[in-house]
C-alpha cells in the first residue's frame, strides 16, 4: 500500500467516509461480523490519521464504525497466521507505533462515536481521541492477555492515564470488560447514551467545538496531548517489543486455540 493515500482517493478497502459542511466521519468499515483488525487494515490504520489531518475541507473529525461494532480486536484467523509465522508480528512494529503516534500528533479534534464494542487495539484507537461518546449498550475493554498478548499497542499507555494505574493495572491483567456506563463512572469515556440518541449527541459536540475559533480548540487539544506524545515516545518500542515477544509462547497458541474452540485453555505457563 502506497503511503500517498488521501481520503479523496479510492484506495482505502477498510475505511469509508463521508462530509457534512466541514465535518469528516471515518467509517471503519469491513466485512468481519466485529470488524476484527486484519492485516490490511492495521495498515490502512497506520495512514488514515496523517490523510485526515491533510484533508484540507475538514476541520472536525468524527471516527466511527459500520456494522454492530466500532473494532472489536484482532482478528483471530490473522492471529494464528502471526503465531506460525513469527516474522509477520515483528513485520507490523512500525505501523503499530505510527497509529498511536499519528492520532495524538492529530491537531483537528477526534470525536469517537462508540457505536459499539472496542476492545484491544479497538479500545486504544477509541480512548486515544480526544472525545469518547459511547452506545450505553457498547463495552470496552482491553483482553490481549486473554489471548497471550502484552498489551503493547497502546493500552499500557492509556488506560492509567485515564483511570490511574490502580484500576488500569487491574483491568489491563485481567483483559476484564466494561459496560459503556461504567466506562463513564471511571472516567474513560465521555458520554454512554441509548442508541438512539447516539447521533444527536456527537452533533451536539461537533457544534460546541465549531462554536469556539478554530485555532484556540486545536492547539490547546495540541497542548493538552503534549504529555501523552512524550509517554508514547518514552514507552512504544519497549511495549511492542514485550508484545512481540509474546506472540513466540506456548500459552500464546493456546490460548486462541481455545479462544477458536470455545473451550477453557489449558495454559502451562510457557
Amino acid at each position: 500500500m502506497s503511503t500517498d493515500y488521501d481520503i479523496t482517493q479510492d484506495k482505502w478497502q477498510r475505511f469509508t467516509f463521508e462530509r457534512k459542511d466541514r465535518v469528516l466521519t471515518a467509517y471503519i468499515t469491513s466485512d468481519h461480523p466485529v470488524n476484527g483488525v486484519d492485516e490490511q487494515m492495521h495498515t490502512e490504520l497506520a495512514l488514515v490519521f496523517n490523510c485526515l489531518q491533510r484533508d484540507s475541507e475538514s476541520d472536525i473529525i468524527i471516527l466511527s464504525a459500520r456494522g454492530r461494532a466500532f473494532c472489536a480486536g484482532g482478528d483471530f484467523d490473522w492471529f494464528e497466521e502471526q503465531i506460525e509465522r513469527p516474522e509477520r508480528f515483528r513485520a507490523i512494529g512500525w505501523d503499530a507505533k505510527q497509529i498511536v503516534v499519528t492520532l495524538l500528533q492529530m491537531e483537528k479534534p477526534i470525536i469517537c462515536r462508540m457505536n459499539g464494542a472496542a476492545a484491544g487495539l479497538g479500545a486504544t484507537i477509541a480512548l486515544l481521541c480526544d472525545i469518547i461518546i459511547a452506545d450505553e449498550t457498547a463495552k470496552i475493554g482491553d483482553p490481549h492477555v486473554k489471548v497471550g498478548l502484552v498489551a503493547g499497542d497502546g493500552g499500557a499507555l492509556i488506560w492509567p492515564q485515564l483511570i490511574g494505574f490502580a484500576k488500569a493495572k487491574e483491568l489491563l491483567m485481567t483483559g476484564d470488560l466494561l459496560t459503556a456506563k461504567e466506562a463513564v463512572g471511571l472516567g474513560l469515556i465521555n458520554y454512554a447514551v441509548p442508541a438512539a440518541e447516539l447521533d444527536a449527541k456527537v452533533d451536539e459536540m461537533v457544534g460546541k467545538l465549531l462554536a469556539n475559533p478554530k485555532w484556540a480548540v486545536r492547539w490547546t487539544k495540541t497542548a493538552a496531548n503534549i504529555p501523552l506524545r512524550a509517554l508514547a515516545a518514552q514507552m512504544m518500542d519497549a511495549s511492542i517489543g514485550w508484545e512481540s515477544v509474546s506472540n513466540y509462547l506456548d500459552d500464546r497458541r493456546e490460548a486462541v486455540m481455545a479462544f477458536k474452540e470455545k473451550r477453557p485453555p489449558n495454559l502451562t505457563g510457557d
